[in-house]
């Protein structure tokens, strides 16, 4: 059986890792890369850090508006998906690569897998809402990170093409903190382990109104503690762009980092301040409190087990929230045993196996 992955952003990365090692042996597996993500740090090192294979096809396509990005991937995927005829294309999460790879595949009928299926924010705001919505009702094959996702799908009739496989990310944060915990901490500059919060910001809700993006940013440097903020290439060049200075008190801009390192810091940090959904879930996994500036998460159960605490349009709440109290241990683990890339290996080739492809 011939799967093809399409990826193009770090997250991406990361789901790939566990998927390209259940693979092997078991299916002959393509990699399609997007090129969304296109400096370094955010694509090359990731695949060698993570032991990803290099990707079969390159696009190149790089940033540019929603629209525009989305139109040139869907027609290099087309290209690509006549050349490989695949048996069936397996693509990640809710990015645009996401939505074009999906796009491409259906309309050239070849059957379509969706990782990560299931998840809502039910906030229509948001691009990666549409792109996950509209690649769940196109897949054939959902394939749902936990029972809240697969409730999900059932409610809007996907139930019999739903399969619970857990979540790949916590496979590869599982395998990379084992290896961590051998190993020196590898902090970011100038901070004292236990001492600091690690901090992303990169939704436009977030950074595309300067009058909110200096709200943020002060609300981060008034805080008990240093924040290392991991700065994004695009926001770095909308605080420029409006004047504001992201490095000011208790901030501390540092370039993104490859995944380890992230895990690393994430491991040796007082808390977490995110609007990314990928490490609200890292964060809980590693039992570090978290604080999302966002009205509402994918990711309800780091919520209800009190692990994450949303914090939107009252920003002036942040520094309580943040400087909470640690919450009460928990044993629970909603996002599977990290065994999850296997069951989704398995899911696809019983699911080829049954419909003949």
């Amino acid at each position: 059986m011939r799967i093809l992955s399409v990826v193009g952003a770090r997250p991406q990365f990361v789901k790939l890792a566990p998927i390209a090692s259940a693979m092997e042996g078991r299916a002959e597996h393509l990699i399609a890369h997007t090129g969304q993500h296109y400096d370094e740090i955010m694509s090359d090192v990731f695949f060698e850090d993570l032991g990803i294979p290099a990707p079969d096809f390159n696009l190149g396509v790089g940033s540019g508006k929603h629209g525009r990005q989305t139109g040139t991937m869907l027609a290099g995927l087309e290209d690509i998906f006549e050349s490989v005829r695949p048996d069936c294309v397996l693509v990640y999460g809710d990015t645009n690569s996401t939505l074009a790879a999906a796009l491409a595949a259906v309309k050239m009928h070849i059957p379509l897998a969706h990782l990560e299926a299931g998840l809502r924010s039910f906030n229509r705001r948001m691009p990666e809402e549409h792109n996950r919505v509209l690649t769940d009702h196109a897949s054939d094959i959902l394939l749902a990170p936990t029972e809240v996702a697969m409730q999900h799908l059932a409610n809007e009739g996907l139930a019999a093409r739903s399969v619970l496989v857990g979540d790949v990310m916590t496979d590869v944060l599982y395998k990379t903190r084992s290896v961590l915990e051998h190993r020196d901490a590898l902090l970011p500059s100038g901070v004292t382990p236990g001492d600091y919060y690690i901090s992303t910001i990169h939704r436009p809700d977030n950074t595309d109104d300067p009058a909110r993006l200096k709200q943020i940013i002060e609300s981060l440097s008034d805080l008990d503690r240093d924040v290392v903020l991991l700065a994004h290439p695009r926001l770095v060049d909308i605080a420029t762009r409006h004047g504001l200075s992201l490095d000011s008190r208790r901030l501390k801009v540092a370039n993104p980092l490859a995944y380890p390192e992230l895990v690393n810091a994430v491991m040796n940090s007082a808390g977490v301040i995110t609007d990314s959904g990928g490490l609200q879930k890292e964060a809980f996994l590693l039992r570090v409190p978290c604080t999302t500036i966002r009205p509402e998460t994918e990711w309800v159960e780091t919520v209800n087990l009190g692990w994450n605490v949303l914090v939107s349009d009252d920003l002036s709440v942040l520094a309580a929230a943040v400087q909470r109290p640690a919450p009460a241990p928990t044993t629970e683990s909603p996002y599977g045993d990290g065994q999850a890339a296997r069951r989704t290996v398995d899911a696809l080739l019983e699911a080829g196996a049954d419909s003949g492809y």
